[in-house]
C-alpha cells in the first residue's frame, strides 16, 4: 500500500489513553430508530457505520449534529404505507401530458422495508422517452411531507420550468405544479427535487428522461440499450440513518452511504448472449459519491455524455462518473460467463495514512453460450468520429484562446465545529487527494452540518460569495469562466459543478488542453485544479450555477446568473 504519511492518528489515540478496543464503544451510542416494524412519531440521531480502520476519536462517542434528525413517514404505520413498483417506461409524442406524484413509499432492500420517497410510487421514477425538439407537459403533483420542486437537469428549455428558486415557489404538500419541458438535445438526462435535495433526492425522487434523435444512425447500431441509474444509500442494522431536517449532517465531505444502488436495487443483473453489444445510458444520482465504473470481462467504447456525443469515439477500461453527471458507453460481451460490473477505487484511510485498493459490486452479467441472432462487433470495433459534433464544436473555435470573462474560486468555511475536529483536520492537510472516492473521515464528515460548514463560490472580481453573485449576460453571448478549487483551505473537496440552462465545453484542466470535446452541463473540479469552461450562453433566462454534492449546495455553494434577450 502507498503510504500517505505516518500514523499520527494512532498515535494521538494511544496519547489519548485509548486503544483500539476500547474505540469500539462507540456502537453503544446507537439509539432505537426507524424500522418497519415499529411505529414512531420522531426520529433519533444514531451514530452511522463505521470502518474501525478508520475510528472514531477521542472526547467524540458522545457527540451529535446539532440539528434535528428527520426520517421520512414518522408517525405512519406499514398498512399506510403502499410498496413501491419497479420503473414505468414512458413512450411519449409531442404535445403530450403526464402525471407525476411525489409520494411517501415502502422499499424492499435486502430483504428488509424501509420508508422511502418515489414518483408515481416507483423506483427510480418513470423514465420519460421522448422525440428530440418535442414538447411535452408534465403535471405535478406533491403528496410527500415536505414541500419540493421538480428541476429537470440538463434540459435548456424555458427557465420557468427549471424547477428552482429562480422560477417557482416550492410546491406545498397537497399541491400541484404545471411543467412544460422542451427536449432540445438528444440525450439521456435526469429528474429530481431542487429543495432539500440531500434529503428528498437520496430517498428516491429522481429518473430519468431520454430524448431520441430523429437520425437513424445518430449512435452506432446495438442488440439492446440498458438505462443504469446508480446510487448510495445509508444504512445500519436498524433502519436508515437520518438526515438533518433543517440543515445537512455530512456537509464536510457529503453523505456516502454504504449500499450501493442500481437502478433502486442491491440485485441489478443481466442475461446476455454471447456477442452481444449493449448501449448503457448511465445517470449517477449520489450525493457526493463519485463512482468508477468497471465492466469486467467485457471491452467498452464511450460514446456520449451529458448533452452530446464526443467528438470522437474511444475505448476505455473503466468510466469515471462524478454525481449528476451522464455517460453513454457500448459494451461487447464475447466470451460465456458471469462478471461483474464494480465500482473500483483507490480508496483512502487517513488514520492509517494509506491507499487501499476497493471493489463493490454493483451488478451482474450472465454472458450465455448462445451466439446473439445479429451481431454488431464490427460496428463496435470500429471508433467512430462524429462530425457532427466536431462541426457544431468548431463553430467555437475562435472563443477557446479569448481572455477570461469571469472566475470562480472554491473553498470552504468553519465555524463551532467541536475541537478534536479541528485539530484532526489541521493535520489531514498533510495530503489532499484531488478527488475522494469514499468518507475518508466518516466521524468528523457525520458531526458536521451545514450550521458550521460554509462551502463558497468566491468571485474574485467583486469579493462576493455565493448567493450575493449574480451575473448579467445576453443571449448568444460566449463566456470563458475560470474554477480555481482552492487546495490550501479546511478539507478541500473535488466538486461536479452544474451549470443550468446552458450547455458548455471543458476547454483545459490546469492548462492541458481537452483533446476529445463533449458538451456538458456538469463537470468535475478537481483539489488543486484550474479548469475553464466555455459557456454558450443560448437560453434567456434566470439561473443558477451550483456544486451538486447535496450537502455542498445546501450549505451555500450555490450562485445566480440571468441570460436576457
Amino acid at each position: 500500500m502507498l503510504k500517505l504519511y505516518p500514523k499520527i492518528f494512532l498515535f494521538l489515540l494511544i496519547v489519548a489513553g485509548l486503544s483500539h478496543p476500547l474505540i469500539a464503544q462507540h456502537e453503544h451510542h446507537n439509539m432505537d430508530g426507524q424500522t418497519m416494524d415499529m411505529d414512531t412519531a420522531k426520529a433519533t440521531w444514531r451514530m452511522p457505520p463505521m470502518n474501525m480502520e478508520m475510528p472514531m476519536m477521542p472526547g467524540m462517542h458522545n457527540k451529535l449534529p446539532p440539528v434535528e434528525p428527520f426520517l421520512a413517514g414518522m408517525g405512519l404505520t406499514k398498512e399506510d404505507i403502499p410498496y413501491a413498483k419497479p420503473r414505468e417506461i414512458l413512450d411519449l409524442a409531442d404535445g403530450d401530458t403526464v402525471a407525476l406524484q411525489a409520494s411517501i413509499v415502502r422499499r424492499s432492500l435486502e430483504g428488509k422495508d424501509y420508508v422511502m420517497y418515489g414518483y408515481n410510487g416507483q423506483y427510480p421514477g418513470p423514465l420519460l422517452k421522448a422525440p428530440q425538439n418535442s414538447t411535452v407537459v408534465v403535471e405535478f403533483n406533491n403528496q410527500i411531507e415536505l414541500p419540493t420542486t421538480v428541476h429537470w437537469h440538463g434540459l435548456r428549455h424555458d427557465y420557468r420550468f427549471d424547477g428552482t428558486m429562480f422560477s417557482q415557489d416550492p410546491v406545498q404538500v397537497g399541491e400541484s405544479f404545471t411543467y412544460e419541458l422542451f427536449f432540445r438535445d438528444a440525450g439521456v438526462y435526469w429528474y429530481h427535487p431542487h429543495v432539500l435535495e440531500y434529503i428528498q433526492q437520496d430517498l428516491g425522487l429522481y429518473g430519468n428522461m431520454l430524448v431520441e434523435p430523429p437520425e437513424e444512425d445518430y449512435y452506432s447500431p446495438v442488440n439492446r440499450e440498458e438505462m443504469v441509474i446508480l446510487d448510495d444509500i445509508l444504512i445500519d442494522d436498524q433502519g436508515l440513518i437520518p438526515w438533518g431536517e433543517s440543515s445537512p449532517s455530512h456537509a464536510l465531505m457529503g453523505r456516502f452511504g454504504n449500499v450501493m444502488l442500481v437502478n433502486g436495487t442491491t440485485d441489478y443483473e443481466l442475461n446476455v448472449d454471447k456477442n452481444e453489444v449493449l448501449r448503457f445510458y448511465i445517470t449517477n444520482v449520489a450525493n457526493t459519491r463519485t463512482f468508477n465504473m468497471v465492466f469486467e470481462g467485457a471491452k467498452v467504447k464511450v460514446v456520449g455524455s451529458d448533452i452530446s456525443k464526443f467528438e470522437e469515439e474511444v475505448y476505455t477500461e473503466n468510466v469515471p462518473i462524478a454525481v449528476a453527471e451522464r455517460y453513454i458507453v457500448e459494451v461487447l460481451y464475447e466470451e460465456p460467463g458471469t462478471y461483474p460490473i464494480l465500482n473500483s477505487i483507490q480508496a483512502i484511510n487517513h488514520f492509517r495514512g494509506e491507499f487501499y485498493p476497493q471493489k463493490d459490486t454493483l451488478g451482474m452479467v450472465t454472458v450465455s453460450e448462445n451466439e446473439v441472432e445479429e451481431t454488431y462487433t464490427e460496428d463496435f470495433n470500429t471508433l467512430r468520429v462524429n462530425e457532427d459534433v466536431k462541426t457544431d464544436i468548431a463553430e467555437f473555435e475562435d472563443y477557446f484562446d479569448k481572455p477570461v470573462d469571469k472566475e470562480l474560486e472554491l473553498t470552504v468555511a468553519v465555524q463551532d465545529l467541536p475541537i478534536p475536529i479541528m485539530q484532526a483536520m489541521e493535520l489531514d492537510t498533510a495530503y489532499v487527494p484531488h478527488l475522494e472516492w469514499n468518507d475518508t473521515m466518516p466521524m468528523m464528515n457525520w458531526l458536521s452540518t451545514g450550521k458550521q460548514v460554509k462551502w463558497i463560490l468566491h468571485d474574485p472580481a467583486t469579493g462576493k460569495k455565493n448567493m450575493d453573485i449574480y451575473w448579467d449576460f445576453k443571449k448568444g453571448d460566449i463566456v470563458k469562466l475560470r474554477i480555481f478549487n482552492n487546495p490550501d483551505t479546511f478539507h478541500p473537496m473535488n466538486h461536479p459543478f452544474h451549470i443550468h440552462g446552458q450547455r458548455h465545453l471543458v476547454l483545459n484542466i490546469d492548462g492541458v488542453e481537452n483533446p476529445n470535446m463533449v458538451w456538458k452541463d456538469t463537470s468535475i473540479i478537481p483539489v488543486g485544479s484550474t479548469v475553464d469552461l466555455l459557456i454558450e450562453m443560448s437560453n434567456p433566462g434566470k439561473w443558477m450555477m451550483h456544486c451538486h454534492i447535496g450537502e455542498h449546495l445546501d450549505a451555500g455553494m450555490m450562485m445566480g446568473f440571468e441570460v436576457g434577450e
